[in-house]
């Protein structure tokens, strides 16, 4: 792959969170709506946002993404939105409550995993997650690594 390009997990991606698999134990995923600015869409549809560090929060009752870097969009100078604002996540009511009766009960946290589109709609992907220790994330890793070399030696011993 190219320097400098990013790896899209679906082709309708515009942004993934590849570090949620290493960092989290995905537990539950979620697809919600998202409220964005008009110059927040076009920046989107250029393909450039950020949720690495992003979190969704349950406040009064809503869902709030925060952390989700969404640039400036160039061609709007004065009227543009500021990257970093907290955005409402739309979702059912009872699904926020479920979200929010599991986070407060075993200390779960909620993180985006890709943003993409869905005709005209922008949508983010959230999952409840729990925390990887040190340990798993070595385990992790190490499973991985296996199951490759299993794989290249089964290609090798395929290929005579």
């Amino acid at each position: 792959m190219a320097k400098g390009q990013k790896k899209k997990v679906a082709p309708g991606d515009v942004a993934t969170n590849r570090q949620a698999r290493h960092r989290y134990e995905l537990l539950d995923k979620l697809e919600c709506g998202v409220v964005l600015q008009g110059t927040e869409v076009k920046a989107l549809r250029q393909g450039s946002a950020q949720i690495k560090d992003a979190y969704a929060q349950v406040r009064d009752g809503e869902l709030w993404l925060h952390n989700c870097h969404i640039p400036p969009y160039g061609p709007a100078a004065r009227e543009n939105h500021e990257p970093e604002r907290p955005r409402k996540l739309l979702a059912h009511r009872r699904e926020i409550e479920r979200l929010a009766a599991k986070q407060h009960e075993r200390g779960l946290t909620i993180v985006p995993t890709r943003i993409y589109f869905s005709g005209s709609r922008a949508k983010v992907e959230i999952a409840l997650a729990k925390g990887k220790d040190r340990f798993d994330k070595r385990e992790a890793i190490k499973e991985r690594e296996t199951k490759r070399d299993m794989q290249r030696a089964l290609r090798e011993a395929n290929r005579y």
